[in-house]
């Protein structure tokens, strides 16, 4: 098969070594970071391309990594019948515009949590402390994921919010929305021609960068995440999507994010109309055989995805000073040696994203030996490691462990010590609630 990856954001590049690694061709077109220069994750591993539009005729599947670029020229080729797999402009909007996902949800009757739109700061400022309430914050489209925030009370929220406005920190819209407590746990679905793939992907995402989930959210630093058959949740807030997936003609990976509160009802936060990034990554540990023909099935109406019935853990590894990274250039992430990986690693459980293949400096027979051709970082979002068990905690310690054999980088790199954890109290509520059936251990 000949498969073609438009990658916006530098994640491709683990699909793509294991669709090679199946025997395919691929070409992966990778944008431009935003300073201009040119990525480098995947040099000397895939073949790079300039300029997608000119490999279009020659793919059998088109496999986009995200919903920020490129959305209205692949549009015309979607019209045409071309092999995408990937958000179009209808659905990206769910995803883009949360108020107008909100009203997706509510014709599709989901409830959902009542939340109000702000162009302005002190509007907003003036709002909560009309209502008095407790609020959480979002930002409108593409905005930086740290302007996402659950305020402790009315005050914290008028604080942040004059924050934002000293620093002119995000200048599209944003809203506000009522703080519902529960537990959060989300649900994903590979659809196609004919519906739903059968296999509904339940993940627990861990987004803050530090341990006890502290520090600034960045979107998703690992996650837990397993395959049901039977999931309530996906009854719930997935499947009554069905028919209006099929009027957009979409084809893709759907995932909605809930609360699940006290009483077992599913409030939905948010659309993902495109893969998630690590959870694409981490849903590769338990994919089963070729990892992209079962999404060229989707194109033909079929359900050919295979799965593992395991939990499976992922953990970003990441160098300073990521997330804070803005304006500094690539090459002073680039070229550290990952010192113990090998080409079996990749293909196992080593999810590449900022690797390239360099010279560096390495241990060759008790001597170094300089020059030394081998995996070398590319950027600060370096690898995705997982592990595989029948519980959470087998799943942690699988993932943990190779962790601590094979991630060796210099410069001081960081991750996530307890991804999972909080899942040992979590998940036997969920449990009574009908939500997972799934063992801590």
């Amino acid at each position: 098969m000949n498969i073609l990856i438009i990658d916006c954001s530098s994640v491709s590049l683990d699909f793509a070594l294991r669709c090679k690694a199946f025997g395919h061709t691929v070409r992966t077109y990778i944008r431009n970071h935003k300073d201009g220069d040119r990525s480098m994750a995947g040099d000397g591993l895939i073949e790079r391309v300039s300029d997608w539009e000119k490999h279009m005729n020659w793919a059998d599947l088109i496999f986009c990594t995200d919903n920020v670029y490129y959305i209205h020229q692949l549009e015309r080729y979607r019209d045409k019948g071309y092999p995408i797999i990937g958000p179009s402009i209808d659905t990206n909007r769910w995803e883009q515009d949360r108020q107008h996902g909100a009203a997706v949800f509510e014709k599709a009757g989901i409830p959902v949590i009542p939340s109000t739109e702000f162009k302005n700061y002190d509007e907003a400022i003036a709002f909560v402390i009309k209502n008095n309430k407790r609020y959480v914050s979002k930002p409108l489209g593409d905005g930086d994921k740290a302007l996402s925030y659950v305020s402790k009370n009315p005050a914290d929220m008028v604080f942040m919010l004059q924050k934002w406005k000293k620093s002119n920190a995000y200048k599209g819209s944003f809203i506000l929305q009522e703080f519902h407590g529960g537990i959060e746990i989300a649900v994903g679905g590979w659809f196609g021609r004919g519906g739903f793939s059968k296999h509904f992907c339940i993940n627990h995402e861990f987004k803050k960068l530090l341990a006890g989930d502290l520090g600034v959210s960045t979107g998703e630093e690992g996650t837990i995440l397993y395959y049901e058959q039977d999931s309530l949740l996906a009854d719930k807030v997935l499947k009554p999507l069905e028919g209006f997936l099929h009027g957009l003609g979409y084809t893709g990976y759907i995932d909605v994010n809930c609360i699940v509160d006290d009483k077992g009802h599913p409030w939905p936060l948010e659309f993902t109309m495109r893969p998630g990034w690590p959870l694409f990554m981490i849903q590769q540990a338990l994919h089963k055989g070729d990892p992209a023909q079962f999404m060229l099935d989707l194109l033909d109406g079929k359900d050919t995805l295979k799965v593992s019935d395991k939990v499976a853990c992922g953990v970003v590894i990441s160098m300073p000073p990521y997330p804070h990274d803005s304006g500094t250039p690539q090459k002073e992430h680039a070229g550290y040696p990952m010192f113990d990986l090998t080409d079996d690693d990749v293909i196992k459980n080593i999810h590449l994203a900022s690797v390239m293949k360099g010279k560096a400096p390495c241990m060759v027979d008790g001597k170094v030996k300089l020059n030394h051709e081998q995996y070398v970082t590319a950027g600060n979002y370096v690898c995705i490691v997982t592990g595989v068990g029948n519980t959470v905690e087998d799943a942690r310690e699988d993932c943990y462990t190779r962790i601590k054999k094979k991630i060796n980088i210099p410069n001081s790199i960081g991750y996530r010590v307890d991804i999972g954890c909080r899942l040992e109290k979590q998940l036997p509520d969920l449990k009574k609630l009908g939500y997972s059936n799934r063992k801590y251990c």
